[in-house]
Formats: structure tokens, C-alpha cells, sequence
């Protein structure tokens, strides 16, 4: 009777083990078709990825640094125009 209890545990434990383990690979399908799900959406509202969001914003600061440089260079050349009274 023992040998008997012996494998009703062992078979049991074991279709326990194979119900996790088919949780498990269902909670990362899951976790997959979700996130894809979620990339369509996003990808619907027309939103930038951080990595262009970044680039344009490199861009911009480096736009303004430009158009600094230019408005203190324009003011230079004023100010040497307003010195010999032309």
C-alpha cells in the first residue's frame, strides 16, 4: 500500500510541476502579447520613441547655442557700426 501512496505522490507532484511550469511559459505568452498589444497602440498614436524624443532635443539645444552666438556677434558688429558713425 505504501509503494501505491509512494507513486500517487510522485505522479502527483509531478503534474503539479508541469501545471506550474505551463502557467509559467502561459504568463510569458501573456506578458509578450500584451506588450506587443501596447507597441500597436502606441505606435497608433504617432508617438517618438525616447531615443528620437533625445535627438531632437540635442538638436534644439544646439540651435539655441547657435542662435546665441549669432545675436552676441551681431551685437559686436552693431556696436563697432554705432562706434565709427556709420
Amino acid at each position: 500500500m505504501s509503494a501505491g501512496n509512494n507513486r500517487f505522490m510522485d505522479d502527483f507532484a509531478k503534474l503539479m510541476t508541469d501545471a506550474a511550469g505551463m502557467a509559467q511559459g502561459f504568463r510569458q505568452e501573456a506578458e509578450t502579447a500584451m506588450q506587443a498589444q501596447a507597441q500597436r497602440w502606441l505606435n497608433g498614436l504617432d508617438v517618438v520613441s525616447r531615443e528620437e524624443f533625445d535627438v531632437v532635443r540635442e538638436m534644439a539645444v544646439k540651435a539655441l547655442d547657435e542662435n546665441e552666438a549669432l545675436r552676441a556677434r551681431i551685437d559686436a558688429l552693431e556696436a563697432k557700426l554705432a562706434d565709427t558713425g556709420a
